[in-house]
């Protein structure tokens, strides 16, 4: 049987033990141990201790759990309202007016959670009530909140980021420096775009709003000082040299203590609670990569991998043809798994054909998680539209078309980061290496 035939049987395994709702790792070690058993070797034991340990022993992946234990303390403190009122004074003169507020919020509490999910959840308890009692267009401002809502993936510090780091052996700091760009820009796009639409429909926006003082514009400040400092602190420090992405996590998780204390927020309960949060996430993507890194061996066992890297050289196909190609795949899977899940169990068979057409595995990096943003707002699994979908109780078809536009904004983004790899290069180019 050659790895050609070995390959498709295993896809079909994979996608058959998906579709029964089987877990992400359990089906990847399944597969694995299906592909081993198919070219004859019962080792599969032994070989499963020896590539998983490696996989998760790297250093690098310390970061993990402290960047989700600081999103998840932030997510149980009254951040959200101190976010609120701090902008809302700037905002309410702008085309938009509070529909901003989604995008901007969104925006500050990625670069301290890491999590898509999480920043959707938590900005849109206080957004959502607000806008709609102010009058508000239901659709955009569902649309805002699960468009912005994505850009917790690629801000840093973003979880799927460390995971593509130490998947792919990329440097971590240096992905998060390259996600900061496309991050701000994706933040420009989407004002832009709330901003035109509310000039096109001015009747879907409240016309009388409370006007502010200069005084009490600069006094909302500072409810976003704390916030700005924790964030500026954190990508400052690794920007600079001076701390490591697992340095920077560990004082990230003592200022959101800080914060949370300081806010009136943290009691026993809620560090429990967020404790235990980030020891669930953490297992369940430590459990994944465990899953990947067994299947990755197994792949180089039956020779897939080498197959497709040959097959595709022997189409030779442009980089921006590969790259067509690998957006449609990429968004496929995302309608069915979670971004860290694609990431994890694509990059191995993925990243050769790249490095052969000459791709920086570094700006890869930015480019799959702007794809998998976008995989973020599709049905029938985007996961943000399920964490609205909650929040506002509307049916996810409902949800998903408002959040269509932002969906087209995301694919913008890859074509621009595509045509100028300036825009995720620059910056990590430019960083003190101390």
């Amino acid at each position: 049987m050659n790895e050609m035939m070995i390959g498709f049987i295993l896809l079909g395994v994979l996608f058959a033990l998906l579709a029964s709702g089987f877990w992400v790792a359990f089906t990847l070690i399944a597969v694995s141990i299906a592909g081993m058993t198919l070219i004859g070797n019962d080792n599969f034991g032994l070989l499963f201790g020896t590539s998983t340990w490696a996989s998760v022993s790297d250093w690098s992946l310390a970061a993990l759990p402290l960047f989700i234990w600081m999103g998840e303390i932030l997510f149980r403190s009254n951040l959200s309202k101190d976010l609120f009122k701090g902008l809302t004074p700037w905002l309410t003169g702008v085309p938009g007016k509070l529909l901003h507020v989604n995008i901007l919020s969104c925006g500050i509490f990625a670069a301290v959670s890491g999590s898509s999910a999480a920043t959707a959840a938590t900005i849109g308890k206080m957004t959502l009530p607000e806008l709609k009692r102010q009058g508000y267009d239901d659709k955009m401002a569902i649309a805002t909140l699960a468009g912005s809502g994505t850009l917790g993936l690629l801000i840093p510090p973003s979880i799927i980021l460390i995971v593509y780091g130490v998947a792919a052996e990329v440097s971590i700091g240096r992905l998060f420096m390259a996600g900061a760009l496309p991050g701000i820009m994706l933040v420009i796009l989407f004002m832009g775009y709330t901003a035109f639409w509310s000039y096109r429909n001015p009747s879907k926006s409240p016309q009388t709003e409370k006007k502010y003082t200069w005084s009490e514009k600069f006094s909302s400040l500072l409810r976003l000082i704390p916030i700005g400092a924790l964030i500026f602190f954190i990508i400052g420090s690794i920007y600079a040299g001076l701390t490591t992405p697992t340095e920077a996590a560990a004082f990230g998780v003592v200022g959101s203590l800080i914060l949370a204390a300081s806010s009136r927020s943290l009691s026993i309960n809620t560090f429990i609670d967020s404790l235990m949060g980030a020891v669930k996430t953490s297992c369940m993507i430590i459990f994944i990569l465990v899953g990947a890194a067994f299947l990755t061996m197994a792949m180089g066992f039956i020779g897939i991998p080498r197959m497709l890297a040959e097959n595709i050289a022997l189409l030779d196909l442009s980089p921006y043809m590969l790259l067509f190609i690998l957006t449609i795949m990429f968004i496929i899977l995302g309608c069915f798994l979670d971004g860290i899940s694609v990431v994890v169990l694509t990059t191995s068979i993925v990243l050769p054909m790249v490095l052969e057409a000459g791709i920086d595995p570094l700006w890869f990096g930015i480019y799959i998680v702007l794809v998998v943003e976008m995989s973020q707002i599709t049905p029938p699994v985007g996961f943000n539209l399920f964490v609205i979908q909650s929040l506002t109780g509307r049916n996810i078809l409902y949800v998903a078309k408002a959040a269509f536009p932002f969906f087209f904004l995301l694919l913008a983004a890859v074509l621009i980061v595509t045509v100028f790899p300036q825009v995720v290069t620059w910056l990590p180019h430019t960083m003190s290496r101390g």
